[in-house]
């Protein structure tokens, strides 16, 4: 169901509703669609942040950790008071004064296959901010279960990969397709150990954003079956091709 721009959301919007690629009726998609965001790291802090400044409709947010002082210099959203506070606490409350016409729902679990099956269906779109393989791979088998648009960010040292996937359309990859190899369910993807810099992670979850901006307003190109690989050191950005894996689960 869309829903209808009264005069101060036709003003808070102004800058989008007067592109010709978005106006009146692209802004309304926006804000009917309902976003899941996983992880309130350094990719979902922006990938929230700028989604709720262009109106979307409803932001759910998963993570169960607290902010720890060692977050503070990339994810965005929080502040050194917020230390030791519930991640997803906070995040409500700054986008709720960033933009109080986004419904934002709140997640303090760990993802598992019990809790996500439950919540999924509220959503339209899935967007990985997740810093685990066992996460990442949770949220592409149900994404292609139950049809959904799932966007994926990963991050380290000065590297960004950002992944879309259509599981609407049974023919592109999946996710299990870029790894042609197995990779062990507790294999972490953090920045303790590689080390990231700030700019980097909020330069991926904003394109991130972006990605799923486009698939609402269904406009642009989309990275259906491509991977985003982005060196922020060199400057050097590439699209690569993601090739279907025989006996993967997205083949059968």
């Amino acid at each position: 169901m869309k829903k209808q721009l009264n005069t101060d959301l036709i003003k808070r919007f102004s800058r989008q509703v007067v592109l010709k690629d978005i106006g009146t009726l692209g802004q309304k998609k926006i804000l009917s669609s309902k976003v899941l965001v996983v992880g309130a790291g350094g990719l979902g802090c922006p990938v929230a942040e700028f989604l709720t400044r262009a109106g979307i409709g409803t932001i759910g947010i998963i993570d169960n950790d607290k902010v720890s002082l060692s977050n503070l210099h990339r994810q965005s959203l929080y502040e050194t008071p917020d230390i030791g506070k519930s991640k997803v606490l906070i995040v409500k409350k700054k986008l709720n004064k960033i933009n109080p016409n986004t419904k934002v729902k709140t997640y303090n679990f760990r993802l598992n296959n019990i809790n996500f099956k439950k919540i999924i269906l509220d959503y339209d779109y899935v967007a990985d901010g997740s810093d685990n393989f066992k996460t990442k791979f949770l949220l592409n088998d149900f994404c292609y279960k139950y049809k959904k648009f799932l966007f994926t960010g990963a991050i380290s040292k000065f590297d960004g990969h950002i992944f879309s996937f259509d599981f609407k359309k049974r023919k592109l990859p999946c996710l299990r397709c870029f790894y042609q190899e197995d990779i062990p369910s507790d294999d972490l993807l953090d920045c303790e150990s590689e080390g990231v810099l700030g700019t980097v992670a909020n330069i991926t979850g904003s394109i991130q954003a972006n990605e799923i901006l486009k698939k609402i307003l269904n406009i642009g190109k989309k990275l259906n079956g491509f991977i985003l690989i982005l060196n922020f050191l060199t400057l050097n950005f590439r699209k690569v091709k993601i090739n279907k894996k025989k006996n993967c689960m997205c083949n059968k």
